[in-house]
């Protein structure tokens, strides 16, 4: 399920005032959306784009793709060489160039600087916090670079999730106007937030719930997710 998210409103400004002068890369912990959105964007305000996960060598940083990377002489035979791998047409100022989990392959990062100086497209950048401190020690971090960081879903998002968007409305209305809310409301609210705390902000885990109402399968979608995130300390 694609959930709406505060975060898209960021993404939409810097789009309107970098005008291709700076990629954007979002930072954040690992499964809280981030390809996701990202997609979700590019689906919306471009003509077209290209996604490339650095995490998966089978279907979309094969040898073949590393190869174009690493091989190509500019830019003119690189972005031809993306388009013909990919089978996705790129459009001058119209299109974006995705490198998601770049912290797997920190060179790309190390390109930036130069692909946005070439201009003709956008550049968005994904990458989980720890992997992709740690893996761009040894490069120079382009300052082309506009950093947005993406939290988990917020209460405001699980209720958009749950179709609860009068409740929004009512809430904040009452917060503006310092006035409490309905004893009938108030009580929905609460019981909304109390769920809201034991399902946890991770998109995966909303999901289950939505679909389930389980909480024990939410549970068990959380451990998984925290199984990853000791990995990652590890």
């Amino acid at each position: 399920m694609i959930f709406k998210r505060t975060i898209y409103e960021k993404l939409l400004k810097w789009k309107l005032q970098s005008n291709g002068k700076t990629a954007l890369l979002i930072e954040g912990a690992r499964r809280i959306g981030k390809s996701t959105i990202c997609e979700e964007f590019a689906k919306n305000e471009y003509d077209s784009y290209i996604l490339i996960n650095f995490a998966d060598k089978k279907r979309s940083f094969t040898s073949d793709m590393k190869n174009v990377f690493e091989k190509t002489s500019d830019y003119n035979e690189f972005f031809q060489a993306l388009q013909i791998l990919t089978g996705i047409k790129l459009y001058e100022r119209k299109s974006v160039i995705i490198f998601d989990e770049v912290q797997k392959y920190v060179p790309a990062r190390e390109m930036i600087k130069f692909l946005v100086q070439d201009g003709r497209y956008d550049y968005i950048e994904t990458g989980s916090l720890i992997s992709l401190k740690k893996n761009s020690r040894k490069i120079v971090v382009p300052s082309e670079e506009y950093r947005i960081e993406m939290h988990p879903m917020n209460f405001e998002e699980f209720l958009m999730a749950n179709d609860e968007n009068e409740m929004i409305e009512y809430i904040k209305a009452a917060y503006n106007n310092k006035q409490a809310l309905l004893d009938p409301l108030h009580r929905k609210a609460m019981r909304l937030f109390r769920t809201y705390m034991a399902v946890g902000g991770m998109p995966q885990a909303i999901d289950e719930y939505i679909e389930t109402g389980d909480f024990e399968l939410v549970d068990n979608t959380k451990k998984n997710i925290i199984n990853l995130y000791r990995e990652d300390l590890g």
